[in-house]
């Protein structure tokens, strides 16, 4: 069983920046697509950034390209998104999630594990 971790939400001022980070234990991490996801309420939640098990291939929302940056280190375990220029209408519940896989995915469907989600609120 794996599980993921999450840290680093919170309140920040439009145009500022948050790293949200996501410790996995239980299998090896470097096995695993890791993803990032968002959901604002009474909405489906939609895909953010997604990283290959390596590092090498990245996939971004349009919506997030240019303003965030997923990354990871395997030998912490950890995945990481970097959030810049973050806006309002970035606000949302933030989650990570994994799959053992080597190349990553859009859909939440695909994923088969997910940390407890974050509240990130960008004010105006």
């Amino acid at each position: 069983q794996v599980q993921l971790v999450e840290s680093g939400g919170g309140l920040v001022q439009a145009g500022g920046s948050l790293r949200r980070s996501c410790a996995a234990s239980g299998r090896t991490f470097s096995s695993y697509v890791m993803g990032w996801f968002r959901q604002e309420p009474g909405k489906e939640r939609e895909f953010v950034a997604a990283i290959s098990w390596r590092g090498g291939i990245r996939y971004y929302a349009d919506a997030v390209s240019g303003r965030f940056t997923i990354s990871r280190d395997n030998a912490k375990n950890t995945v990481y998104m970097q959030m810049n220029s973050l806006k309002p209408e970035d606000t949302a519940v933030y989650y990570c999630a994994a799959k053992i896989d080597t190349d990553p995915y859009y859909s939440d469907d695909e994923y088969d594990y997910w940390g407890q989600g974050t509240q990130v609120t960008v004010s105006s």
